[in-house]
């Protein structure tokens, strides 16, 4: 049993509908929506070109009749969108409260999986990220993706948090397009490919998604603030990381950015946690205040500690391989990672100890 969560219009009706597709000749499907109508869900189906006759429809809420549909037509596969929507009637409480999301998952999985049948299910998420409901909905299924992404960007990463048949240092990235979500076999290539001039404030990163590593743009504006407390705005990364690396800026390299607004975005709309891109945040940060651009064919990766130290980072030889494919030239990285290669690479690897050598680097 699968459960798939994503804000609403990230593509997630999308997504299974292609995958209702993909197993056309394998057996029926039984799609259960509890939001949008049959006549949706054929606009939708003719929009992607899926043509499958084998794929029934099931408008219905009430996870008795739902129960009795799965017995009755025994498909191979069963599509419930979405399981905040679905109710039972021995229940008094709400559709979508923590009793009945946890009662209708438990019943699913009792008929389901007593007849070996695949079902994915559909779930809302709150404002923090998480599967709206209880807790123990995680828990009961046997694997969680998460579908990731802006909703008005076109890429999205499919991320396993949970899979107990496998593991999940794996993702997908998918493209949303207008015959559906395709995927991007090289993120890498599209995520850098329009930058063609070298402004300043702008700097490649190397990011790990699962064991893939990914070279993404950072871009850094910085302007004399009009307002007495200097703004920070951070999209697709940790607000109170950027504060945080702004803050080492200033007390270990002298950049006085108190006066300063700063503004931070990660091209495509991605959203990236991994400490490597600090020291190419903090770049980027530097470029744009003084003005100066990065080389256009260097890549920047490293941890930085609030002493101003650069910290090491972990599978460095696959993001160095990623880099020297992909044609960059340079690669700035922590000393400690520098002492430890054993491959040999084209790329001119310069290994920095603080954040203060790096901006000797690359910015001169």
């Amino acid at each position: 049993m699968f459960c798939c969560g994503g804000e609403p219009g990230i593509g997630k009706s999308t997504l299974i509908l292609q995958i209702c597709d993909k197993v056309k000749g394998e057996g029926k499907v039984l799609y259960v929506s509890g939001e949008e109508s049959a006549e949706q869900i054929k606009m939708r189906a003719d929009r992607l070109n899926i043509n499958n006759e084998d794929i029934l429809f099931l408008g219905e809420t009430d996870i008795d009749v739902v129960n009795q549909a799965i017995i009755d037509i025994n498909p191979k596969l069963v599509i419930i969108d979405s399981i905040q929507t679905m109710y039972s009637e021995e229940l008094s409480a709400a559709a979508g409260s923590v009793s009945q999301v946890r009662e209708i998952t438990s019943q699913v999985m009792r008929v389901c999986k007593s007849r070996a049948i695949t079902t994915i299910i559909i779930g809302h998420v709150t404002k923090e990220g998480n599967i709206a409901g209880p807790r123990v909905l995680e828990h009961m299924v046997d694997t969680v993706l998460y579908l990731e992404g802006e909703r008005y960007f076109s890429y999205r990463i499919l991320r396993g948090v949970k899979n107990r048949f496998g593991s999940t240092n794996e993702i997908g990235m998918f493209e949303m397009r207008e015959e559906g979500m395709c995927e991007i076999t090289n993120p890498s290539d599209i995520l850098i490919s329009e930058r063609e001039d070298n402004p300043s404030g702008s700097c490649i990163v190397s990011s790990m998604e699962g064991t893939r590593p990914i070279l993404v743009e950072l871009q850094a504006l910085t302007s004399q603030t009009i307002y007495g407390y200097p703004k920070r705005t951070a999209n697709g990364i940790d607000y109170n990381r950027l504060s945080l690396l702004i803050a080492v800026l200033e007390k270990k390299a002298g950049l006085m950015l108190g006066s300063q607004d700063v503004y931070m975005n990660v091209v495509g709309g991605l959203k990236i946690n991994e400490p490597s891109i600090d020291l190419g945040i903090i770049m980027a940060t530097a470029s744009s205040f003084k003005n100066r651009p990065i080389p256009k064919d260097m890549v920047i990766i490293g941890e930085v500690g609030l002493t101003g130290e650069v910290r090491r980072i972990n599978l460095i030889e696959k993001r160095l391989k990623e880099v020297e494919r992909l044609g960059f030239k340079t690669c700035i990285i922590p000393e400690s990672n520098k002492k430890d290669l054993k491959d040999k690479y084209k790329l001119d690897i310069i290994g920095v100890g603080n954040v203060n050598e790096a901006i000797k680097k690359a910015l001169g």
